[in-house]
């Protein structure tokens, strides 16, 4: 077995918990969100929502913190993030009655 890590592995997979959603169309959203595992890089795929069984298929394709663009979110910091793709419709601000969703996903390879 190599000792290489795989895309899939923990040691690739990232985190962004929901507090907002701040504007969201068809196939786009933008929100407001806590990196809980990263740091989360531009291009980054999201696949699973947190206590869903709903298929997601979102691209990371813009980070803004403190008003400034950045390429990667690291652990702990908030800010608002741009997805691209399918599963918009199922992410849902976050609230003390029903908690906040997580969005797991990879980092590009590159």
């Amino acid at each position: 077995m190599s000792g290489i890590p795989g895309p899939g592995s923990r040691r690739h997979s990232v985190e962004l918990q929901i507090d907002r959603v701040i504007v969201a169309s068809l196939e786009q959203v933008t929100l407001s969100v806590r990196c809980l595992r990263g740091p989360v890089r531009r291009g980054a795929r999201f696949n699973r929502l947190s206590g869903s069984a709903q298929a997601i298929d979102l691209k990371l394709t813009q980070t803004v913190f403190f008003r400034h663009r950045v390429a990667a979110l690291d652990t702990g910091l908030t800010a608002f993030v741009t997805l691209r793709g399918e599963g918009v419709q199922h992410l849902k601000t976050g609230t003390l009655a029903s908690g906040w969703q997580v969005i797991e996903g990879v980092n590009p390879l590159s």
